[in-house]
């Protein structure tokens, strides 16, 4: 079962640059879990397939396809504001498939994640990132409630 579903979103913080189509979203659970995911737009899905349709055609013997493989969850949205990104958001919640497409970056039952997500500390599930990137991503490269 999907327990991010009972919980609720405390913040959010969102990438500053996102002309590329895509943006990293940190969400700040209640009880102190942060997760992450990347957003994306179809613009950003159709770019990815002409670099990859580009990058076939100069390769010998490799016939040329557009495609987009994507390592990781990747969630499409029609465009990247704020109140886009926080309805989507919502809706996973509700919808109970918030655990499956976001990646849980820190430990829940602490006082105050975004200062754990300072201290570089590994974090032993290996679904989970590091606290070191997420400090990272918190601080050099996010909007903090939607204030650049």
């Amino acid at each position: 079962m999907d327990t991010s579903a009972l919980l609720l979103p405390k913040r959010i913080w969102i990438e500053k640059a996102q002309e590329s189509g895509a943006c990293d979203v940190l969400v700040l659970m209640d009880d102190g879990a942060v997760y992450t995911a990347a957003f994306v737009t179809m613009p950003f899905l159709r770019r990815q397939m002409d670099l990859t349709f580009e990058a076939c055609s100069t390769m010998e013997d490799t016939p040329p396809a557009r495609f987009a493989a994507l390592e990781t969850p990747h969630i499409i949205v029609d465009n990247l504001s704020q109140d886009s990104i926080e309805d989507t958001i919502d809706n996973l919640l509700a919808l109970g498939t918030f655990g499956s497409v976001f990646t849980q970056v820190s430990d829940a039952d602490s006082d105050d994640a975004g200062a754990r997500a300072h201290h570089h500390e590994a974090v032993t599930t290996v679904k989970r990132a590091t606290a070191e990137v997420t400090a990272v991503v918190l601080n050099e490269v996010l909007i903090i409630d939607g204030e650049p």
